[in-house]
């Protein structure tokens, strides 16, 4: 195969975000969409809960904006709320035609409507789910079709290095042209130019110890955009779901928020319930605050875990409902049916990101971010549950509808440079590279977790500028792999991430420090500008 490929336009990532936009770009454009391992392997594959959108006569716009907003804690765009809510029922009945089999149940008139249920901030019953495996179902059918359209190349195991943009190679104006990707199978390097390039590379929640995300989630995308120019916003933001499976081969596996939505209670290890202590809302407060008061009970009383309990609803419930967190539980000798399973919170979402428009253009022209890996203004400091999977859809949507008229304001790009690998030899130290990946993920856990302090955040920025250097030196030396690509965009990612912490001198939704535990009364965004650089 070729090293130089051409496209109207580069989607690097495949999950809902990646896939949603290339099969609406594939109508007018060529479209190639990267996956650094297999396609499937992403995100959206693990989501579990659903999809929040208004479909009740019951439930309305505005109240799904309103707990959107107060789940944000004063941080979100309402435009962007707005804009993103008015379009949940379009982007169901899209996956729908698609062939998204969600669940139903029997309707009054003796027919079948989608099951709705409920989950952490939301006043109403509006999250679309197919059992609870709701990422699975989307990704499957979505990938069906990018496979089947003729307008769609889609490559696996193509870990995108690094963006081309004119500046780079000296040329005007300044616009995105391609990027350097690693062809895993053949150990090569290639050169994918596009007019567009969009950015659907998900979280960076692998930049901690314990997290519900597959290993994909390095934080590729935002870590590009940086070294390309590009504003970071919010990064401080990172949200921790607050019950993942506690088994040591368990790997963090999530239990949805949505066994909470069905009367799931958290219990101490004495079966002492203690949510009603912390919120009035009990196990149905926002995220923030059931994870830290999980934290709180494990580092108060000095154990390990907490405990959900769902076992009063019937069995028949619990295994059509959660199949899925049913099974995987047995596997582990907890049945869900008949006691508590333990529970911890791991790091899930990043709330933070490239920041973007209403259309997900970033400062780059030509280059998009949708997904997780944007900050698009929805989430502000702490996500609703449900909302990112909404956010993916109607991003994709909506870069692909600007596109459509501002494809042609960029050419093709002219024939750009190879990757140059004449001063670099193969790595004879991989454990250089594990080591500092374990080492960043640790610190990160210990020093910028749930809760915080300056002394803590003063010490991981210092960890994080010696092994920049050390793996600044390492990827100057050595031909790349995956692991080094994933490694030098997770340092970077950690920077930026206590970088924002340190500039926020409050606590504010996901971000809770010691040193400043009020909330000021104007909220402000946390912008990192790379041609600004700050300490």
């Amino acid at each position: 195969m070729q090293d130089s490929l051409y496209y109207d336009a580069l989607v690097i990532g495949s999950g809902a975000s990646g896939l949603g936009v290339a099969l609406r770009l594939a109508e007018f454009a060529k479209v190639a969409v990267l996956s650094k391992t297999e396609l499937a392997e992403c995100s959206t594959f693990y989501a579990q809960g659903g999809i929040s959108a208004v479909l009740d006569a019951r439930d309305s716009i505005e109240s799904h904006i309103q707990d959107t907003l107060n789940a944000g804690a004063g941080l979100c765009d309402p435009d962007i709320v707005r804009l993103v809510v008015s379009q949940g029922k379009e982007c169901i009945q899209w996956l729908l035609d698609k062939g998204v089999a969600f669940t139903e149940v029997e309707a009054e008139d003796g027919g079948t409507k989608l099951h709705l249920t409920r989950e952490g901030g939301h006043s109403h019953r509006r999250v679309v789910h197919a059992a609870d495996a709701t990422g699975k179902a989307v990704e499957t059918s979505l990938l069906h079709h990018a496979r089947a359209h003729p307008n769609i190349d889609l490559y696996e195991f193509h870990n995108a290095i690094d963006l081309i943009t004119a500046a780079k190679l000296k040329r005007s104006p300044q616009r995105v042209l391609g990027a350097y990707v690693l062809d895993r199978a053949a150990g090569k390097v290639k050169v994918f130019g596009a007019r567009a390039v969009i950015l659907a590379t998900g979280g960076a929640a692998k930049a901690y110890l314990y997290t519900s995300n597959p290993d994909t989630a390095t934080g590729d995308g935002i870590a590009m955009a940086w070294r390309a120019g590009c504003r970071i916003a919010n990064m401080e933001f990172m949200q921790f779901h607050p019950t993942c499976l506690y088994h040591p081969k368990a790997r963090s596996f999530l239990i949805s928020e949505a066994l909470r939505g069905e009367g799931a209670k958290l219990l101490l290890p004495n079966g002492e319930p203690f949510m009603h202590r912390f919120d009035p809302r009990a196990e149905l407060a926002p995220r923030d605050i059931v994870a830290r008061a999980i934290d709180h009970e494990m580092k108060r009383l000095g154990i390990d875990c907490v405990y959900l309990d769902i076992s009063h609803q019937s069995a028949d419930f619990i295994r059509s409902h959660f199949p899925t967190i049913y099974a995987k539980c047995l596997e582990f000798g907890f049945d869900l049916t008949r006691q508590p399973i333990p529970v911890v919170p791991a790091a899930h979402y990043t709330c933070g990101g490239i920041l973007t428009d209403r259309h997900g253009r970033t400062d780059l022209p030509g280059l998009y971010a949708i997904g997780e890996t944007a900050c698009t203004g929805l989430h502000g400091a702490n996500r609703m549950a449900s909302n990112s999977l909404l956010e993916c859809l109607v991003f994709a949507k909506q870069a692909a509808e600007d596109l459509s008229q501002r494809l042609a304001e960029f050419p093709p790009p002219p024939p750009l440079p190879a990757w140059d690998e004449s001063q670099v030899t193969d790595s004879d130290e991989e454990v250089v590279v594990s080591h500092n990946w374990d080492e960043i993920r640790r610190f990160m856990w210990d020093y910028v977790g749930i809760v915080r302090t300056d002394k803590r955040l003063k010490r991981a920025l210092r960890r994080i500028e010696l092994l920049k250097q050390e793996i600044a030196e390492y990827y100057g030396n050595f031909r790349v792999t995956s692991d080094l690509l994933e490694l030098r965009n997770l340092i970077l990612v950690a920077e930026l991430i206590v970088k924002s912490a340190m500039q926020r001198k409050e606590s504010r939704g996901l971000h809770y420090t010691l040193d400043y535990p009020q909330t000021h009364p104007v909220a402000q965004n946390t912008i990192l500008d790379p041609n600004r650089p700050t300490r």
